[in-house]
C-alpha cells in the first residue's frame, strides 16, 4: 500500500530488487530490496521508490519526514506566486444617459487599474435587437473615456444572442498585494446598478442591468 502522495515507503516497496540511490546521491545500481532497506535503517532513514515506471524502480535512500516536508512547502510556495486571474464584467442598456455612461466607464477604468481583465456588456430588449449599431456606439463611447495605454482590445465588441460585448484586458502593472487563499483560480466580478460590486466564480453570469 502506498503513501497519501502515491510514493511507496520502506516495507511498502514490495519488489525483488531496486535501482538504488543512497543518502549522497551515489548510485549504487541494481540491489535486493531487502539489502537497501537495511542499509536506510542502518542511517536511520526511509527508502522512498521515487521513479515506481522504471525497470526496476528507482528508490532513494532519504529522510522521508523531512522530504515532505519540504515538497510540501514548496507546492504552498508556488501557490502564493501564482496570480489571482479575475474577469469583471460591466453591463449596461443600449439607451444608456450620458452621467451613467460617464459612471460605468469610470468603473472599467479603475477595474484595469487595478490589474484586471474587464467584461462590457450592452443587454437588448424587445425591439432594441433590430438597432444593435446602438450597441457599438455605446462600446465605442466607453471606449473613448478610458485612459490611452491602459489596455488593450482582447476581444472586439460582437453579438451573441441578446448581448454584445467586448472584452478589454489591463496594460497597468498591479501592485503586489497578499495571496488570496484560492491562488490561480478565474473569478467575474460583475456591478449592478447601485454599483456594489459582487464576486461570483466564472461559471455564474449574475449581474443586474443599468436602470
Amino acid at each position: 500500500m502506498a503513501d497519501s502522495k502515491g510514493m511507496r515507503v520502506n516495507e511498502q516497496i514490495r519488489v525483488r530488487e531496486i535501482r538504488l540511490i543512497d543518502d549522497e546521491g551515489v548510485q549504487k545500481g541494481i540491489v535486493p530490496t531487502i539489502e537497501a532497506l537495511k542499509m536506510a535503517k542502518e542511517r536511520e532513514l526511509d527508502l522512498v521508490e521515487v521513479s515506481p515506471n522504471a525497470n526496476p524502480p528507482v528508490c532513494k535512500i532519504l529522510d522521508y519526514g523531512k522530504y515532505r516536508f519540504e515538497q510540501e512547502k514548496k507546492l504552498r510556495d508556488s501557490k502564493k506566486n501564482q496570480k489571482v486571474l479575475k474577469l469583471k464584467e460591466i453591463r449596461m442598456q443600449p439607451k444608456i444617459g450620458t452621467g451613467d455612461l460617464d459612471t460605468k466607464a469610470k468603473h472599467v477604468q479603475e477595474f484595469l487599474d487595478e490589474g484586471d481583465k474587464v467584461k462590457v456588456t450592452i443587454r437588448f430588449r424587445g425591439r432594441e435587437l433590430a438597432h444593435t449599431e446602438l450597441g457599438y456606439d455605446v462600446l465605442k463611447e466607453v471606449e473613448k473615456r478610458l485612459r490611452e495605454g491602459s489596455y488593450a482590445m482582447e476581444k472586439a465588441p460582437a453579438i451573441e444572442g441578446r448581448f454584445m460585448s467586448m472584452t478589454l484586458g489591463s496594460k497597468v502593472t498591479k501592485p503586489k498585494s497578499k495571496p488570496a487563499n484560492d491562488a490561480g483560480t478565474a473569478k467575474k466580478v460583475t456591478t449592478d446598478a447601485s454599483d456594489e460590486v459582487s464576486t461570483e466564480d466564472d461559471a455564474d453570469d449574475g449581474a443586474a442591468d443599468n436602470q
